[in-house]
C-alpha cells in the first residue's frame, strides 16, 4: 500500500471513530434545560470524558510499543461504539451519564493515539511529519462531523439518534482498519511492566517540553470545544433574531473547527521550515492574546463575534501539529509509544481540566446568562495556554 493511500483511510477512520467525540457538548443546551444541570455540573461531564480517556491512554497507548497498534485500535474503536450505543439507551440524568461518558474517553484513548501510532509505525521516517500533521488534523475534521452531525440529527428526531448515530461511526472504524491494515509483528520483546516506565519519557527533556506544550494547548482547545455551542446559543439570544438564526450553534461549532484543520497543517510547515520549538511557542503566546480580545469582546455584533472565533480557532489550531510531531520525532524509537502515551495522559489530564475550568467560573460568576462571566470563562482558557512557551523555554536544549 502507497504511504498516501495508508494516510488517507487511517484518516478516515479516525473520523468516524470520533462522530461520538463533540455529541454532548454539541447538544449541551438541551442537556442544561431537559436535565437541568448547572454549569458545573455540565463541566463535570464535558470533562469526565477527558478523564476515561486519561485513565485508559497511559496502558493503552504504551502497549502499542509492545503489541501492533492495530490491535488496540480495533477495541478501542469497539468500545467507542459500544459507548455512544449505550448512551443513546440508557442515559436520563447526570449520573446514568457519568458512567458512559468515562467509557467513550476510554474508546477515544484506544483509537487516537494508538492510530497515530500504527500509522508512523508503517511509514519511513522521512514521510513521518507531514502524516502526523494530517492524522492529528483529521482530529479536528471528526471534531467538525460531530457537531454538525449531532445538530442536525437531534433537529429532525431527538439527542439519543445523534448518539445512535455516532455509534455506527465506531463501528465503521473498526471495519475501516481492520480491512486496510496488516497485522505487524511487535517491535520490542518488553515486559508488560517496562511498557508502562514512563521515566524514560520524563528524562528526555526534548520530548517532555512538547509534552507540556501539548498539555497546555489541550487546556484551551478542549476547554473552547467543550462551552463553544453554550456560548454560541448565549450571543446569539443577545443578538436580532434575523442575524442570529441564518445558521444553528452546532453548524457554526462545525465551521469553527473545520477552520482548525488548514491551519494545524500549515502551522506544522512553518514549524518545520523555521525550528519547531521557536514556531509554537509564538503560536501559542498569540492565542493567548487572543483568548483575551475573544474575552473582551463578548456582546459585538453576532456576525463580527462568529468571525472573530473563526480566527481564534485557526490561531489555537495552529500549534497543535507542530507539537505533537515534535514529541513523536523527539521520542527514542524503543520509547516511541510510552512517550506518546504520556504525551496524551498529560494532554487530555488538562484537558479534563481545562473543560470543568469554564463551567466553575460560569457558575461563580453569574451563569451562562451573564456576558461577565462568559469573557471570565474565555480568560480562564487563554491563561492555560499562556503556560506552554514557558514550558518549552525551560526545557530548551542546553549549549
Amino acid at each position: 500500500m502507497t504511504a498516501g493511500r495508508l494516510v488517507f483511510l487511517l484518516c478516515l477512520a479516525e473520523i468516524a471513530s470520533m462522530l461520538g467525540f463533540a455529541v454532548f457538548p454539541a447538544l449541551l443546551p438541551i442537556f442544561l434545560s431537559d436535565w437541568r444541570l448547572s454549569a458545573g455540573e455540565a463541566g463535570w461531564l464535558s470533562g469526565v470524558f477527558f478523564a476515561g480517556y486519561m485513565g485508559a491512554v497511559p496502558v493503552l497507548t504504551a502497549l502499542t510499543d509492545r503489541f501492533d497498534a492495530r490491535r488496540i485500535f480495533l477495541c478501542g474503536s469497539l468500545l467507542s461504539g459500544l459507548a455512544s450505543l449505550l448512551f443513546a439507551l440508557l442515559a436520563q440524568d447526570f449520573w446514568s451519564a457519568v458512567p458512559l461518558r468515562l467509557l467513550a474517553g476510554a474508546g477515544l484513548a484506544g483509537t487516537y493515539m494508538p492510530g497515530l501510532k500504527a500509522l508512523t509505525d508503517r511509514l519511513a521516517p522521512a514521510a513521518q511529519p507531514r502524516a502526523v500533521s494530517f492524522y492529528t488534523s483529521s482530529f479536528g475534521l471528526g471534531a467538525s462531523a460531530s457537531y454538525f452531525l449531532s445538530g442536525e440529527v437531534a433537529a429532525l428526531a431527538d439527542w439519543r439518534w445523534a448518539f445512535a448515530l455516532a455509534g455506527l461511526g465506531g463501528l465503521a472504524a473498526f471495519a475501516i482498519v481492520a480491512a486496510a491494515l496488516r497485522p505487524l509483528p511487535p517491535t520490542a520483546p518488553a515486559s508488560a511492566w517496562r511498557v508502562l516506565d514512563f521515566r524514560p519519557v520524563l528524562r528526555n527533556r526534548e520530548a517532555m517540553g512538547y509534552v507540556l506544550a501539548y498539555a497546555a494547548h489541550n487546556w484551551e482547545l478542549f476547554g473552547l470545544r467543550s462551552w463553544i455551542v453554550a456560548f454560541l446559543v448565549f450571543a446569539a439570544s443577545q443578538a436580532q433574531a434575523e442575524t442570529a438564526g441564518f445558521w444553528s450553534a452546532t453548524a457554526i461549532a462545525a465551521l469553527l473547527n473545520l477552520l482548525g484543520t488548514p491551519a494545524s497543517i500549515l502551522g506544522n510547515e512553518a514549524a518545520t521550515r523555521f525550528g519547531r520549538r521557536r514556531m509554537a511557542a509564538c503560536f501559542q503566546l498569540v492565542s493567548a492574546g487572543f483568548a483575551g480580545c475573544v474575552a473582551l469582546s463578548v456582546g459585538i455584533a453576532y456576525p463580527m463575534l462568529i468571525g472573530l472565533l473563526g480566527l481564534y480557532a485557526m490561531l489555537l489550531m495552529s500549534e497543535s501539529a507542530a507539537v505533537t510531531t515534535g514529541a513523536v520525532q523527539a521520542a527514542r524509537p524503543e520509547r516511541k509509544g510510552a512517550t506518546m502515551a504520556l504525551h496524551s495522559t498529560l494532554g487530555f489530564a488538562l484537558a479534563f481540566l481545562g473543560s470543568l475550568a469554564p463551567g466553575l467560573v460560569l457558575d461563580a460568576a453569574g451563569g451562562t446568562g451573564s456576558a461577565v462571566a462568559w469573557s471570565l470563562a474565555f480568560l480562564s482558557m487563554g491563561a492555560g495556554v499562556a503556560l506552554g512557551p514557558l514550558a518549552l523555554w525551560l526545557t530548551r536544549p542546553r549549549g
